[in-house]
């Protein structure tokens, strides 16, 4: 693994094991803010005379990289407000299935509308929860975190492509804040239906930018509300009733999507052979010694499919003894929550399993 220190100068001075909670800002990001900044400085409106061609690149960038019809990303300023506008499309009478403690981004939105509601529980059986639940209740659609934000526990991307071909009129849409980033995702291929992120974590892109994707024919379900001058501008954008058009009413910042453009070519210029193999081999290193250390639920344990998000046993004290040591993590549920991405080295780990 070649050293991203210079890349991300967080990473000489800490120990950084919170991408879970916050991605870093990279040299690559920092160039390119500060450019896009100067330009603006120097040039002012005639900056935004290229925005709908900027514009236009980015949601390209995005859709190649997910493998999605570009006609179809609608770049947003975060998952929450891609997913309450869409939330907002839905018919009144839905009923929607999600998942127990899921992040509260995704449930308190839909608990505070009036749809029906029901619940499948986090657990070993995720999977066979789900299913049941779907048979059970019969819902119109389904939203859940790919990785769940306190325990790291991943669904089964496999299982979601099964389900949505034994359930074909089941809306799934998927929050992959806690994914994406990590290795390739092709949506058009996967059981998904709707896929939102927010690129400030595990994409490194900074705050302020994400995305939605959808699939050809969600357009039958969902009927957006928002318009706006934002709504026909660019290509894509045919006319003020636009699938994408009724997510971007407004201006869209090109500073911070941009940023998310940014981040996309430094992914791809490490490789994601480079990124995948390095998230492998610090998550099986790390699920073997804290296994060992009887710091892991039982439910991380029995389960074959999981990300590189750990929470592992652990009190304020402890907490605390790891941030004084400048070990940055954080606090979740029960106990204490690290993550590994791929400027992460197994000398990070060594030095929290010694700390602890």
């Amino acid at each position: 693994m070649k050293n991203l220190k210079k890349e991300f100068p967080v990473t000489a001075n800490y120990t950084h094991l919170n991408t879970a909670g916050s991605g870093l800002l990279s040299e690559t990001l920092l160039d390119f803010r500060q450019n896009h900044d100067l330009d603006y400085l120097v040039m002012g409106s005639l900056l935004k005379d290229n925005q709908d061609k900027f514009i236009t690149s980015v949601r390209k960038d995005v859709g190649a990289f997910f493998k999605c019809n570009p006609a179809r990303v609608a770049l947003v300023s975060s998952f929450s407000m891609g997913f309450n506008m869409m939330l907002e499309a839905l018919p009144a009478n839905s009923k929607v299935l999600l998942l127990a403690e899921d992040y509260p981004s995704i449930n308190w939105p839909v608990e505070a509308r009036d749809f029906e509601v029901c619940y499948a529980e986090i657990n070993t059986n995720l999977e066979e929860n789900i299913l049941e639940a779907v048979a059970k209740h019969k819902p119109d659609v389904f939203c859940l975190s790919l990785v769940q934000y306190v325990s790291g526990v991943q669904v089964d991307f496999e299982f979601l492509k099964a389900l949505k071909k034994e359930y074909p009129d089941l809306l799934i849409c998927g929050d992959g804040t806690q994914y994406c980033g990590v290795e390739p995702f092709d949506f058009e291929a996967s059981g998904l239906d709707i896929l939102g992120a927010s690129a400030y974590k595990w994409l490194n892109a900074g705050y302020g930018n994400g995305f939605f994707l959808f699939k050809e024919g969600v357009e039958q379900v969902l009927k957006p509300k928002a318009v706006g001058f934002g709504s026909v501008r660019g290509l894509y954008k045919e006319n003020e009733h636009s699938l994408i058009g009724k997510f971007e009413p407004g201006h869209i910042d090109t500073l911070n999507l941009g940023s998310l453009q940014a981040a996309l070519q430094l992914v791809k210029k490490v490789g994601y052979d480079t990124i995948s193999t390095q998230i492998e081999l610090l998550k099986r290193r790390a699920i073997e010694e804290f296994s060992s250390r009887n710091l892991l639920d039982d439910v991380v344990l029995e389960r074959k499919i999981h990300s590189s998000i750990f929470n592992i046993t652990g009190d304020q004290k402890l907490f605390e003894k790891l941030r004084s040591h400048d070990v940055i993590c954080s606090q979740r549920g029960s106990g204490i929550r690290v993550s590994f991405h791929y400027f992460n080295t197994e000398s990070d780990l060594e030095k929290l399993l010694k700390l602890i």
